[in-house]
């Protein structure tokens, strides 16, 4: 063999071994099926995780967030992705600010902690529609998503061609710290039930998540939707809090049969981990949504967990082996319009209610990320069972300020043509807003009623209001409606010897997010009828409250008939020359949307509660001696004296009116 040749050999040999060295020591995340436990890199693995909403904190705060999570003793984090934010209109990506996925999973991963990615495309998390672009309504047919359809999966699959390739570097396997990735989500609770959707979705994954990181599901602890939810080849997972009605029946019928009492919470976990054992024959017992908190609605009383039975729970789970996610750690705030709504199974419009601003969830960390009792009862249970070991005490309070009392101006009405932003659509029917490109806010549908001698009062009927409707007759409001009937009804009294204008202004609040019923168009579906007679052409007039600059163009008068802006300018004190987090207490007004400095704080609404005050980050404010400036779009009725303030505490839980 001459030169060259041995020169080739070594070259060869070289690559191979290193080849071969390099296969041997990739990084690993699997499931022991027999043992019953994760494998990372061949060791057992336990993660203990909290779930956290890029998309709900503003990015400056992401990193205190991420560090009080791990100071309580978790090793990892959990996120959905919200497509919805970072797709809005077909075509044009975002992922700026808030919508910054890559930075975010960098700063959990310069923690030193996993993350669990739950990319949907659907993920619920009480956000409008689910997750989903609002435009998925206009370019797919009715009853396809979450479905094999094919328009539905052409979109889902542009937009995984734009997310999977951001998400890859961060996998396990690739030298990042994504361990599991959540193929669709909660499955088994939607109706259709599709199992080539599911293989597709699946495949789809697996085309750039490779073996990377673990594919995972997960379902409800009921036996129905583990019959639809799990997917072949995808290790399938529970979600559970403190209780679960059918389980408590099993457990008292089980105390009753065997003449003995045990713990429920015990039962309640042991009875959900069964789910996955029976499906897939063994691997460790994972709880991905463990509910410390719950979710809250307009009109509803504010829902709290006991820390105690939370504390109980986590020792029953820690005691079965079985890694957790806590649903929400931190649950944030649903600034601008995305909250989302919840109905009842059965019907879309009856037991319609729309979900808060704020979506603070009773979490261990507060909407403004403060440190709570509950939160330092996790921390010293999982110091207790020697599943962590922190003790930081340095973690900064975040501080609040009550900024004090400011006096807004009246600017301008609805009803007035400067408002109009949008050029307005005419039609022979009302159009419904994704007809028309509206995503949201407010759409006002104006007709002529014309003189045919009704005898008064006269019936108007609305076939579908989506979701509140405000009745104006010559400007004047004369009733409301609501989305919890099918058809409403009030009665009117016209002029018979004049042209007169009906105008109803339609409010989004929020589309569905979770059910059998997320396909949930706004506006007024279906015809208005006056007695027997369907009413039309229609104007309708578009205010979807994307942004509020143009009003600084727009001078302060004496008085304005509401629906009005109004406006404040202030500099805060002197003394802030860094500016705190506060709250705007918008006790005194009726029901609309704050904006501060132009961005979109969210609804709100005191008069039916439970929340009163929105919150305000710091870094929404600018300091001293910069001015601020506050619009109110209110609705109904606004306080006399125009009077708002900025406190240091929040009202979550206020009076209740239904």
């Amino acid at each position: 063999m001459n030169f060259i040749g041995v020169y080739c050999f070594l070259s060869l040999f070289i690559f191979v071994l290193s080849d071969t060295q390099n296969h041997t020591n990739k990084r690993t995340f699997i499931v022991d099926y027999e043992k019953n436990e994760f494998l990372k890199d061949g060791e057992v693995f336990r993660f203990v995780s909290g779930d956290l909403h890029y998309f709900r904190i503003p990015k400056p705060y992401w990193k205190d967030r991420i560090q009080k999570i791990k100071s309580a003793g978790l090793n990892a984090i959990t996120t959905y992705v919200e497509w919805s934010l970072h797709e809005p209109f077909p075509g044009i990506y975002n992922f700026e600010g808030m919508a910054d996925l890559e930075f975010f999973i960098k700063l959990i991963q310069d923690e030193g902690m996993y993350l669990l990615l739950r990319p949907g495309p659907y993920i619920c998390a009480e956000r409008d529609f689910g997750g989903f672009p609002y435009w998925l309504l206009n370019v797919t047919p009715k009853g396809s998503l979450r479905t094999n359809d094919s328009s539905y999966k052409k979109y889902v699959s542009k937009w995984f061609s734009v997310l999977m390739p951001k998400i890859q570097p961060y996998l396990y396997g690739n030298g990042g710290n994504i361990i599991m990735v959540q193929v669709e989500n909660e499955y088994g609770s939607y109706y259709a039930c599709d199992s080539n959707y599911k293989l597709w979705l699946r495949d789809l994954f697996k085309s750039y998540i490779e073996n990377n990181a673990l594919l995972y599901t997960i379902d409800i602890c009921e036996q129905k939707n583990f019959d639809c939810g799990p997917i072949p080849e995808v290790y399938a997972t529970v979600d559970f809090g403190i209780s679960s009605n059918e389980v408590k029946l099993d457990f008292y019928y089980h105390v009753c049969t065997n003449r003995f009492t045990t713990d429920l919470t015990h039962f309640l976990a042991s009875k959900c981990f069964n789910f996955m054992k029976k499906l897939q024959k063994g691997g460790p017992p994972v709880n991905s949504e463990f509910y410390p908190g719950w979710l809250a609605h307009w009109q509803e009383p504010h829902p709290t967990v006991n820390s105690d039975d939370v504390v109980r729970q986590m020792k029953s789970m820690l005691s079965l082996n079985a890694s957790f996610s806590f649903y929400m750690f931190h649950g944030g705030t649903n600034f601008g319009f995305t909250s989302g709504a919840n109905t009842n199974d059965t019907n879309e419009n009856i037991g319609f209610i729309p979900q808060l601003t704020s979506y603070d969830y009773d979490a261990p960390l507060t909407e403004a990320g403060d440190l709570t009792e509950k939160y330092f009862k996790i921390k010293q249970t999982l110091e207790n069972a020697k599943y962590s070991s922190t003790n930081d005490t340095s973690l900064t309070p975040m501080l609040k300020a009550a900024y004090g009392v400011y006096y807004l101006q009246p600017l301008v009405s609805i009803f007035e043509t400067v408002t109009h932003r949008i050029e307005p659509v005419s039609s022979d029917t009302p159009l419904t807003f994704e007809v028309m490109d509206i995503n949201t806010g407010f759409v006002m549908y104006e007709t002529m009623l014309l003189n045919n001698n009704f005898q008064n009062p006269v019936n108007l009927t609305v076939n579908s209001v989506r979701d509140r409707a405000i009745i104006y007759l010559d400007q004047v409001q004369i009733g409301t409606m609501n989305r919890l009937k099918a058809n409403t009804t009030l009665f009117l009294n016209i002029s018979n010897d004049s042209t007169q204008k009906l105008s109803i202004l339609i409010e989004n609040q929020g589309r569905i997010n979770y059910g059998d019923f997320i396909e949930d168009r706004k506006g007024i579906v279906g015809h208005v009828l006056l007695e027997n007679t369907k009413l039309g052409p229609w104007k309708m007039i578009a205010h979807p409250l994307n942004e509020t600059s143009w009003l600084s163009s727009i001078k302060p008068v004496e008085s304005v008939q509401v629906p009005a802006f109004y406006r404040t300018q202030f500099t805060l004190p002197e003394n802030y020359t860094n500016t705190l987090d506060t709250y705007l207490d918008t006790s005194g007004w009726t029901k609309g949307v704050a904006f501060l400095n132009d961005i979109n704080l969210g609804r709100y609404w005191p008069l039916a509660g439970p929340q009163i005050t929105l919150y305000v980050p710091a870094t929404f404010l600018k300091p001293p001696p910069n001015v601020n400036t506050l619009v109110m779009f209110e609705l109904e009725s606004a306080p006399q004296d125009l009077k708002i303030k900025f406190v240091d505490k929040p009202i979550l839980n206020g009076p209740i009116n239904t």
